[in-house]
């Protein structure tokens, strides 16, 4: 019985953080967008438009709420791998550095930005989407193993 409640109660968190992923996606593309240009004009601002550029300050607000959301996000969702058939796979390691590595650029590339490095938009589009198909694996990962296992 105890199984049985532990899976719904992953399958719940699966079906929360799918509705996270979606929002957030729409937020990404509504806010900033998903071409290098538009992310450089979200952190440098754009006369055009009238879009004022951010502030160190004002990145470092935006960004510190989700350290701990996404930190905590990543733990509690990389932690459920644990109970699966996976659990000893070289795989889930990579997957968890993977994980992480794309957590941490997609939060601090926009400083690397404001410093000049205009470059970076690449980089911060690219651990977006990594950190997106990355967790969305995951979820799938843990979606199988409630049905299959």
């Amino acid at each position: 019985m105890l199984n049985r409640a532990y899976k719904y109660a992953i399958a719940y968190f699966l079906l929360f953080a799918l509705l996270l992923f979606i929002t957030a996606t729409l937020i990404f593309a509504q806010k900033i967008g998903f071409s290098p240009t538009a992310v450089v004009h979200y952190y440098l601002g754009d006369q055009a438009n009238f879009t004022p550029a951010k502030t160190y300050a004002g990145t470092l607000k935006i960004i510190l709420p989700h350290i701990f959301a996404y930190g905590l996000f990543l733990m509690t969702l990389l932690h459920f791998l644990i109970f699966t058939k996976k659990r000893n796979a070289r795989s889930l390691l990579w997957l968890i550095y993977l994980s992480l590595i794309s957590a941490f650029l997609e939060l601090f590339s926009p400083f690397m930005i404001l410093l000049g490095f205009e470059s970076f938009a690449y980089i911060k589009l690219f651990s977006f989407f990594l950190f997106e198909f990355l967790m969305l694996f995951v979820l799938f990962l843990l979606f199988k193993s409630i049905l299959y296992e």
